[in-house]
């Protein structure tokens, strides 16, 4: 199981996330990112990965729980 980390407060609200992964991100109406609740814990990472790697300030990362 995969935890999704989202400092929200250094998000800057590009939105990349939400474009590449809309299935887990959506822009709020204060202009930034935000996670779903459905993704705080993942089996399969999918297009989460993505997000992750096009955040432009790395507000967004992934710890492996065992």
């Amino acid at each position: 199981m995969k935890k999704i980390i989202h400092d929200r407060d250094a998000c800057v609200g590009c939105g990349l996330c939400a474009s590449v992964c809309p299935e887990y991100w959506t822009m709020s109406e204060d202009g930034k990112a935000t996670l779903n609740s459905s993704a705080l814990e993942l089996e399969e990472l999918g297009c989460m990965q993505d997000a992750v790697d096009s955040c432009p300030v790395q507000c967004i990362s992934i710890l492996e729980n065992n």
